[in-house]
């Protein structure tokens, strides 16, 4: 009966030695408990932190572009109308200008044959980062539903769309 008193308490103690020592599947591939939880600290701490940096994956929305958002639908407006005069508001001179050669070389003579063929269904914009003047956003058209980086510049006031590369201009 002592013998196998002995081998119980032997049992249980050899038990809770490989329990304290061995890692729950929880911890399994943590190299640390201190580790996990300071990583946890600063991924607590970046949610709660307003000003913390985070970079968004890409086609994520990151704003739904307040500033921009209604230029471009009244764009996409003009353009549904096929208001020759209210596309071209839309654009900047030099832009303007780099179309109309195009157009020209290409035998077109209406804008509104040029340009993309949005729709009042598929006008969105997201996205929008400024630098003084100049601004970048996301539009998504039926065209294009993953979207694109249009640069927007500020000219006689009001923001108008470039063909600039946004890389090159922003």
């Amino acid at each position: 009966m002592a013998k196998q008193f002995l081998v119980i308490i032997l049992v249980f103690v050899g038990a809770s030695f490989l329990l304290a020592c061995g890692e729950t599947p929880a911890e399994k591939g943590n190299t640390s408990n201190a580790a996990n939880a300071a990583n946890t600290n600063r991924a607590n701490k970046a949610e709660k932190d307003p000003t913390a940096v985070t970079t968004p994956t890409p086609g994520s929305v990151t704003n739904n572009a307040p500033t921009l958002t209604p230029v471009y639908k009244a764009y996409c407006a003009a353009v549904v109308k096929k208001d020759e005069a209210a596309i071209r508001k839309f654009f900047t001179s030099d832009t303007l200008a780099s179309f109309d050669e195009d157009m020209k070389a290409e035998g077109i003579t209406k804008i509104s044959e040029y340009v993309d063929k949005v729709t009042n269904e598929m006008c969105e914009v997201s996205n929008e980062q400024f630098k003084g003047d100049k601004a970048v956003a996301r539009v998504k058209t039926v065209s294009y539903p993953s979207g694109y980086e249009v640069l927007f510049i500020k000219e006689g006031g009001e923001w108008k769309m470039s063909n600039i590369s946004p890389e090159k201009g922003f």
